[in-house]
């Protein structure tokens, strides 16, 4: 008799573990095998793929959370609704970072933008220096900073208008112990825990695995708030957004094309980082 086929629950918790063993730091692989002999090519193999499976069980890790703890569902469900509500009455998702928590921002609202839901960047540094005034009252504020605490993002709250919501994408899992929520009765909190300290990890305290959550974090929040204002619709308005390259393109016109034989080309734009003057 067959043995039942796992569940997905089970399937998934089995993965975790796979997962988990497969973080082993590199330093201790040969100690655990009882190998005195160590080949360079293997040892960087392992340093990279433990990367890899390191990254990947902080993902599984942030996955379980949002599926079963209160605070992170709760904060989740209050950033949709903010940033819906704010769209609606003409407002926009302002983000803010600095470092790499910066670039995750600027992801975040170019994400934002390709589907139709208002947002801009806000350089930390530049908004005390005048680009505050890109902030109303109807707005939502999103700061991303692992710490919860980055001094140039809390230099900005005493000077952010009182309607504005603020949500922090962070480390922190309560909102107490973020610095840039306190004094927020409103404030929310969107969780991006990491399940070991990087240097604990990798050795060093370079952001790798706590900017790769906050990238799935804000994928997650964009994609969701997508869903919550465009429904069905969510696809088409993507579309409509990219009339340029073949990203906009589905793949049954594409097929259509080549199955009637029509000639098409698919035009590359030059990229905006290039200036006019680099032409030949």
């Amino acid at each position: 008799m067959e043995s039942p086929r796992p569940t997905k629950r089970r399937r998934m918790s089995a993965t975790a573990t796979e997962i988990t063993r497969s973080i082993t730091p590199p330093s201790d692989h040969n100690a655990q095998t009882g190998s005195n002999k160590s080949d360079p090519t293997d040892d960087l193999l392992d340093r990279a793929t433990h990367v890899l499976a390191t990254e990947a069980a902080a993902l599984f890790n942030i996955t379980h959370l949002y599926r079963t703890d209160p605070t992170a569902r709760q904060g989740l469900q209050d950033s949709v609704q903010a940033i819906a509500r704010a769209q609606a009455s003409g407002g926009k998702l302002i983000v803010t970072g600095v470092g790499k928590s910066g670039y995750i921002a600027q992801k975040l609202v170019a994400t934002c933008k390709s589907l139709s839901i208002r947002a801009s960047f806000l350089h930390a540094c530049e908004a005390l220096h005048g680009d505050l005034g890109d902030i109303a009252e109807q707005d939502v504020l999103l700061f991303v900073s692992f710490s919860g605490k980055t001094a140039e993002l809390v230099g900005l709250l005493p000077h952010v208008p009182d309607g504005v919501r603020i949500v922090a994408l962070t480390g922190t899992t309560r909102v107490k112990d973020c610095q840039l929520l306190r004094g927020r009765r409103d404030g929310v909190l969107l969780p991006a825990p990491i399940p070991s300290r990087e240097e604990d990890s990798f050795g060093v305290a370079a952001p790798t695995t706590s900017t790769t959550v906050a990238l799935a974090v804000a994928d997650m929040l964009a994609l969701t708030v997508a869903g919550q204002l465009h429904g069905s619709r969510t696809k088409e308005v993507f579309k409509r957004n990219h009339p340029g390259g073949a990203i906009g393109m589905s793949h049954r016109e594409i097929e259509r094309l080549n199955r009637d034989g029509e000639d098409f080309t698919v035009v590359e734009l030059p990229s905006p980082s290039i200036s006019g003057s680099d032409d030949g």
